[in-house]
């Protein structure tokens, strides 16, 4: 298991685990809390790897702030949102529809060709509602004026 220190004013240097540092985002994102997770994302964009983990979690509340969350790092940070993509691409095979209809959300959110490249790759999924929100997407972005 990977740590990486968390450093706290005042008191003593300690570590945390990538697994409970995925378990506290999950949490603030389900408090709303998208500001912190911003800035942490920010601090460590290596939290965008975790993006297809995060997806799984069964609360949707968590899964919402994620889409949240991306759509503001999108335009804060556009840099790093294309370190998601591999987590989100594997995201896309899961047995459960919720979970790849969530990763195509998420991979429209980021934009980049290679994320719509992967959205494109889904129009044959076998749940309707993935393929809804494939379609949903393509749609917007062949409807969107180019600047």
């Amino acid at each position: 298991m990977h740590t990486q220190p968390i450093h706290a004013t005042k008191q003593p240097q300690s570590t945390v685990s990538d697994d409970e540092l995925q378990i506290v985002i999950a949490d603030f994102l389900e408090m709303g809390h998208v500001d912190n997770i911003i800035a942490l994302f920010k601090q460590e964009p290596r939290c965008h790897t975790w993006s297809g983990t995060l997806l799984t979690n069964q609360r949707f509340a968590v899964r919402l702030g994620l889409a949240v969350l991306y759509e503001h790092l999108v335009v804060e940070c556009p840099q790093d949102v294309h370190l998601a993509i591999p987590s989100l691409a594997e995201a896309l095979n899961n047995e459960k529809e919720w979970v790849r209809g969530e990763a195509v959300n998420l991979l429209g959110i980021i934009g980049s060709d290679q994320a719509i490249a992967l959205v494109r790759s889904m129009t044959d999924d076998p749940s309707f509602q993935v393929v809804e929100i494939v379609t949903d997407i393509i749609d917007t972005i062949n409807t969107t004026p180019h600047g």
